[in-house]
């Protein structure tokens, strides 16, 4: 083997090797992020979450307490929100739509 190609094929097997670790681990940003309820704007929530609700997008009304969506671990329940409301890592009860 030329010393040519043994370069090529020590590169190639560790380009492969860093594209396999890429794929198998998530991103700092993604494990990071936790669901949030009663903190969405009406329409802008993340997914299903409990009666009045399917799937993202389906909020009723803003800061419905059965819609999640997702933020960066650790501000959830900071959040500064109007009404002395607060965000919260469970469903809640309030500001729920009509049925």
């Amino acid at each position: 083997m030329s010393r040519v190609s043994k370069i090529s094929a020590a590169s190639l097997a560790g380009a492969l090797a860093v594209a396999a670790g890429a794929i198998a681990t998530t991103t700092p940003a993604q494990a990071a992020n936790v669901k949030c309820y009663g903190v969405a704007m009406a329409g802008q929530n993340d997914c299903a979450a409990g009666p009045g609700t399917t799937c993202a997008g389906t909020s009723k009304v803003d800061y419905q307490g059965n819609a999640w969506k997702y933020v960066a671990e650790g501000t959830c329940t900071e959040m500064s929100l109007p009404g002395d409301r607060m965000g919260s890592l469970d469903p809640l009860m309030r500001d729920l739509p009509q049925m």
